[in-house]
């Protein structure tokens, strides 16, 4: 855990839906990443996974969710909302969530994860620096990695190596 926050059984439950759509993500021939926005009082207001196979790499569901977020939510409704998500934020989509006001962040796999994974598995190295959340938004409120996923989340990255997609 980054910052002491624990990660309860409500946030496994949506933890599962962002790793279910990373899993999706990976079926459509994209990158295996998903993400869900839950609101203060738990509803589930968007969720989406990775888009980038057309070449367009700024298509993240992080990305996605800052934008909706900052058209359809008050600030204090984005501030008191909860970011689920596979992986942890890369800097463009932390970036985004900080800029926008998001809340808690929960991930069931760190970046320090994935650049090991990434490198055992001869997969090159992303094209920006491989920072934590908090490197890029200092008072975020993060969660994670979760052990109950990291291994799931593992497994679709080797699946993605094993197709040869980047």
């Amino acid at each position: 855990m980054t910052d002491g926050s624990s990660i309860t059984d409500i946030d496994r439950t949506h933890l599962t839906s962002a790793v279910d759509l990373a899993e999706a993500a990976l079926e459509a021939g994209d990158e295996p990443f998903g993400s869900v926005l839950v609101s203060p009082d738990g509803e589930v207001l968007v969720e989406d996974h990775n888009h980038v196979s057309g070449g367009d790499h700024t298509q993240h569901p992080e990305f996605a969710i800052a934008r909706w977020a900052a058209q359809h939510l008050s600030p204090e409704d984005r501030a008191a909302s909860t970011v689920y998500t596979s992986g942890e934020h890369c800097p463009m989509c932390a970036a985004a969530h900080g800029w926008v006001g998001l809340g808690r962040i929960v991930y069931a796999s760190s970046t320090e994860q994935l650049t090991g994974w990434r490198q055992a598995l001869d997969m090159p190295p992303g094209p920006v620096a491989p920072l934590p959340i908090t490197a890029v938004v200092p008072g975020a409120v993060v969660a994670g990695p979760d052990p109950e996923f990291s291994d799931r989340v593992r497994e679709l990255h080797t699946r993605q190596a094993g197709r040869g997609a980047v």
